[in-house]
């Protein structure tokens, strides 16, 4: 049973996701603040960590930075409230492995965990809670090989404003706001393979 760490200072978000991740046969262990959770992430060698970016006595990303640098292998996933960009950046250069925003979308979490976990994605659940048309997968999976809009635009035969479109659109369903994002959280849920 795999054993994924919540590290995450609000009661009510740790007992919804306790819920959700026991329901689906995880075992989880939780920690209130960041100083307990680089204790327990150490102490404990979880599976996976769910670590919230803002918490009392030592925030997320100053855990994400010592976790990942005393035990590279344990996946972080980060959660964020929306507009943080700059720590998703930043995050992501301290050595976090995803970005979730708050609110969050369970389903899409547990299948980015699945897919980190080596669990292998619940593809009817991403393709129900997700629902990204064929344009928009095929727009993302270029996308996630490097080609900018009027190229895809010319592989795909559509112009490059129907392309913009169909990445915007693939971004607002992913709950991310950058094509970026959209691209990592596809290709992490195996949504797409590029």
């Amino acid at each position: 049973m795999a054993r994924i760490l919540i590290v995450e200072d609000e009661p009510n978000m740790v007992a919804g996701l306790r819920d959700n991740f026991e329901f689906e046969g995880y075992q989880v262990i939780t920690a209130p603040d960041g100083i307990a959770g680089l204790e327990r992430a150490l102490s404990e060698a979880p599976d996976l960590v769910i670590l919230d970016v803002m918490m009392p006595r030592m925030s997320g990303l100053d855990v994400c930075k010592q976790l990942k640098s005393k035990r590279p292998s344990i996946p972080v996933i980060m959660l964020t409230a929306r507009g943080q960009e700059i720590d998703k950046v930043v995050g992501l250069e301290l050595g976090a492995d995803d970005y979730v925003a708050k609110p969050v979308d369970f389903e899409i979490l547990a299948a980015i965990i699945d897919a980190r976990l080596g669990k292998g994605v619940r593809n009817e659940l991403w393709s129900r809670q997700v629902a990204l048309n064929d344009r928009e997968l095929e727009c993302l999976t270029w996308s996630a090989r490097g080609k900018t809009s009027p190229e895809i635009a010319t592989i795909v035969g559509l112009s490059k404003r129907t392309v913009n479109f169909h990445i915007e659109n693939a971004c607002r369903k992913l709950n991310v706001s950058t094509r970026t994002e959209a691209v990592v959280k596809a290709t992490s849920g195996r949504l797409i393979d590029p």
